[in-house]
């Protein structure tokens, strides 16, 4: 190829990419001039998205405007600035969200807690030991325990003399060997309490079902003894051996736990005027006094209640029962 024909060749491929230049930048240099900065993903004036936009799955903020707050809300409310308290339940172990499980025989309540069980009836009768007489005041509760036993007949000759009333806590089947006796204590207006079947000591180390036929069994015979209508208000446990267990079973059988204030021990047999001395020295209004009918020779007790008897009612002492 000549020398001048290789120079037309290149003019012309220069003249070319000149050409396909200039067409380049005068497109750019429109574009720039006629486009408008659009945020990514924001709405066109028509109501879709930019050329080029992701569209967005969010809603702008700035088409629903934020209500204002009012300038007299409280401190510490939800639109005072400060965060509100978490409603929120509380949760199990880590991660978990199950509501907690309340316990049996429980209501549950709000907040995850579980409500307290439900009282007894309030006729239901009470665990506690009776220390002391319904009444209060100046007045004493003479009881008897072990019979019914053949120094019952003389301590009620002795309590009709002085119109006192007394509580009688009998063994089971003393009671079902002399039911008369137990007729005539409920005749006079006197009062009977459960004091077992078999006077076990001590009695809380018996098996659950043991003590529960100890007190059942034992009222069930006092109350056949009695006759229809034999009502049996308390339990006394031998030796004042108490125990929650024995105290529940007793409640649930409609009897009270009895206790006493002054034991006079005339089981010991310590002598008449030791006997009363004691009761003197000892008793304090509304007081329950321990003695016994039955168990053995009761004529010291005998004798004791002859002198004790007119000395309570010169003192002031008024006759009652036991609370229950």
């Amino acid at each position: 190829m000549s020398i001048p024909g290789t120079r037309r060749t290149l003019r012309r491929a220069l003249g070319g990419g000149a050409a396909v230049l200039s067409l380049a930048l005068a497109c750019a240099c429109g574009a720039a001039q006629g486009a408008q900065p659009q945020a990514l993903g924001s709405p066109s004036p028509a109501g879709g998205t930019s050329a080029g936009a992701t569209p967005s799955t969010t809603p702008s903020t700035a088409a629903s405007p934020t209500p204002s707050t009012p300038a007299s809300a409280a401190p510490g409310s939800a639109t005072s600035g400060a965060a509100a308290p978490s409603t929120a339940r509380p949760s199990g172990p880590a991660g978990s969200t199950a509501t907690p499980t309340p316990a049996p025989g429980r209501t549950p309540s709000g907040g995850g807690t579980t409500a307290a069980a439900p009282l007894p009836a309030p006729d239901a009768p009470g665990t506690s030991i009776v220390y002391s007489t319904a009444t209060g005041g100046r007045t004493v509760a003479l009881t008897f325990d072990d019979g019914p036993g053949p120094a019952t007949g003389q301590v009620l000759d002795l309590l009709a003399r002085y119109g006192a009333k007394a509580t009688f806590c009998e063994i089971g089947p003393q009671a079902s060997a002399n039911p008369a006796l137990v007729q005539r204590i409920r005749a006079e207006g006197h009062r009977l309490c459960d004091h077992t079947v078999h006077h076990p000591q001590p009695m809380h180390t018996l098996p659950h079902d043991r003590q529960v036929y100890e007190i059942t069994a034992a009222k069930d015979m006092i109350v056949q003894a009695g006759g229809p209508g034999t009502q049996v208000s308390w339990f006394r446990a031998p030796g004042g051996d108490f125990s929650a267990d024995n105290r529940q079973i007793a409640a649930d059988a409609g009897l009270r736990p009895l206790g006493w204030t002054v034991d006079t021990r005339d089981w010991a047999k310590p002598g008449v005027d030791k006997i009363v001395s004691t009761a003197q020295r000892e008793l304090h209004p509304g007081g329950i006094i321990l003695m016994h009918d039955g168990g053995g020779d009761r004529s010291q007790t005998v004798a004791a209640l002859a002198q004790l008897l007119p000395w309570l009612v010169q003192q002031g002492y008024t006759f009652a029962f036991p609370a229950v």
